[in-house]
């Protein structure tokens, strides 16, 4: 588990406003390791974690597209069912909110890698290091919210 930085774009919903972007980070060698791309009301909005965010803002900026940078939480899993849902429910039981989420496939055969946006990063990345390494969390004798 780690951050990583995410790159969060504005665009027109319009035919070959994505494939512009993506052959311009090929041109440039970015690899792209994960995205996601949702429609909004004005503007579509992609995120992105590549191989290097700095050529990765050139390449936004030089398009005059609109983006932002923050940190999201990388969390590599096994890719089998209930994986996804343990990483949940260990965030759930200590009343962190999961903001938005989205997958993509690890370098690690047979893992898969999730980022999460959270109410609380550092407290979920604390929470999962924890569970990874054998701690139990500790629930206060509260339930988590995900069964009340």
């Amino acid at each position: 588990m780690e951050f990583v930085h995410e790159v969060t774009a504005y665009l027109e919903n319009k035919p070959g406003r994505l494939a512009k972007i993506c052959s311009s980070l090929a041109d440039s060698k970015v690899n792209i390791r994960a995205m996601s791309v949702m429609d909004a009301s004005s503007k579509s909005v992609l995120r992105l974690i590549t191989d290097d965010v700095e050529p990765t803002k050139r390449v936004l900026t030089s398009l005059g597209t609109e983006h932002t940078c923050s940190d999201v939480l990388a969390v590599e899993m096994d890719n089998k069912p209930g994986s996804l849902a343990k990483v949940l429910e260990r965030l759930a039981a200590e009343h962190i909110n999961v903001e938005y989420a989205y997958g993509s496939n690890s370098s690690t055969a047979g893992r898969s890698l999730g980022l999460f946006h959270t109410s609380n990063p550092r407290k979920a990345l604390q929470v999962l290091t924890d569970a990874t390494n054998g701690a139990e969390s500790s629930q206060n004798g509260r339930r988590p919210l995900h069964v009340r």
